[in-house]
């Protein structure tokens, strides 16, 4: 274990990036408290705080890994409570770029586990790290700070109980875990700092999803399907096995064409989609709920890496500092990315440096912000700069899923880095451009055709 760094660390939020937070903190400080709006459950359960949980959640490989290393045991103790897993290139139908990736090892694994599940079994972990509290069922009123605003030294908590005062939690770091509704922005304007510059780009998605009990065996003993929306079908949809004996669908669409929330407009919707696996799929399926929507507007990215000048004692994590068009699975992996970062930053300094961390997490989101924002610049519609190499990559992309279809190392390539696990300069290594440039040959001289089963219309 670390050196102690302080007394007290605050945590303002009691999601992913909060658990990760007060994970890596436990380590450095004697005592470690969250506060969080909602009540937390003991259990697995659906919270008002993640609307987003009743949709399909995509744990990436890298996020995976570093997940188990700052939890030891965890993928295990997950896949005895249920969750399916398996080899992300085996047991999985992925479609990207209008393509089926041929089937093989990949080597990186896929763990199906519903969004509650997952934060339930984190949850429970970070109870029972000695030195964490929770309080939960509290609003975060702002920030103390010193007299001229230097350093953050404390939160203002008010408990969601009718007469309940305002309380001030001393800290000697405080880390916004907030996520989307962050307010630190407006808390650095207010004592005289400026606000980061942000970055949007609107994407305007939008999905439904639904929970079914298969009672036939349509998927042969797959354990899920994705199929990614393309320029030319920009309707897509993912379904995955999940604990309890359950499949969670959802399908989603852009820039305002969103799935309805009727189950017969559900069920046309997934009729719409490039190929047809799940629309075969669910045929005989038994909805076990209602389909519940989910809006996504914009991706944002607050640029706190930019700022020169920033209050000691404060520390910015999760959705708070970037949201992620969810279609890519980002999210928690980047933000177990993020811990991993925080654990290194405070294992090489003598106290937090708020502007090197922010400098250091910003490099941790730098990748896949931009895999992101050029996957949604793919789309015409989309407003934003497209620089022309993005455009080329975007084009050499193209060429590398057609070949994936046939080639699995190319497939394996691929998901390497769209999981965040190797660089996207990987895609480009000799032996892989050389595999894109045989595939275009082989296609050139021979078209073949796509794997069977593709829709006559998109839409």
């Amino acid at each position: 274990m670390q050196e102690t760094l302080g007394d007290r660390a605050v945590v303002l939020g009691g999601s992913m990036a909060g658990l990760l937070a007060a994970r890596v903190l436990a380590d450095a400080y004697a005592d470690v408290v969250i506060v969080e709006r909602d009540e937390l459950p003991h259990a697995a359960a659906h919270r008002r705080g993640v609307p987003q949980s009743r949709h399909i959640h995509g744990l990436l490989a890298g996020g995976q890994r570093a997940l188990e290393e700052l939890f030891d045991g965890l993928t295990a103790e997950l896949v005895d409570l249920g969750a399916p897993a398996g080899d992300m290139l085996e047991g999985v139908r992925a479609y990207f770029g209008g393509h089926r990736l041929q089937p093989g090892p990949s080597g990186l694994l896929a763990l199906q586990a519903s969004r509650p599940l997952l934060e339930g079994s984190l949850r429970a972990r970070v109870r029972a790290l000695p030195s964490v509290q929770f309080m939960d069922r509290c609003d975060v009123a702002g920030l103390t700070t010193t007299p001229d605003g230097s350093r953050v030294t404390g939160a203002r908590v008010v408990r969601r109980l009718d007469g309940s005062a305002e309380q001030t939690l001393t800290a000697d770091l405080v880390v916004d875990a907030t996520g989307r509704g962050s307010r630190t922005p407006a808390w650095l304007e207010m004592i005289g700092y400026p606000r980061p510059p942000v970055e949007r780009v609107q994407i305007g998605i939008g999905y439904t999803s639904r929970t079914y009990r298969l009672v036939s065996e349509p998927l042969d003993g797959d354990r899920g399907i994705l199929i990614a929306a393309t320029p030319g079908c920009p309707r897509g949809g993912a379904l995955a096995a999940m604990e309890n004996d359950r499949v969670l669908v959802t399908l989603y669409g852009i820039l305002g064409d969103h799935p309805p929330t009727d189950p017969r407009g559900f069920a046309d919707f997934a009729t719409t989609l490039q190929f047809p696996d799940i629309n075969e799929a669910l045929r005989d399926a038994e909805p076990l709920d209602e389909p519940v929507p989910f809006r996504h507007p914009a991706s944002v990215r607050h640029r706190y890496e930019r700022l020169s000048r920033f209050p000691e004692g404060l520390l910015v994590m999760g959705d708070a500092l970037c949201t992620f068009n969810p279609i890519y699975g980002q999210g928690m992996s980047v933000v177990a990315l993020q811990a991993l970062a925080l654990r290194a930053h405070l294992q090489q300094q003598a106290r937090p440096e708020p502007i090197r961390f922010l400098r250091q997490i910003g490099r941790v989101v730098d990748v896949p912000w931009s895999m992101a924002t050029g996957g949604d610049l793919a789309f015409p519609k989309v407003v934003g700069q497209r620089t022309t190499q993005m455009r080329l990559l975007n084009g050499y992309l193209a060429k590398l899923l057609a070949g994936a279809a046939h080639d699995p190392q190319l497939g394996r390539a691929f998901l390497r880095v769209a999981g965040l696990v190797d660089p996207p300069q990987a895609l480009l290594a000799p032996g892989v451009a050389a595999r894109v440039l045989r595939a275009g040959l082989r296609r050139s001289q021979s078209p073949q055709p796509d794997p069977p089963g593709r829709q006559a219309s998109c839409l």
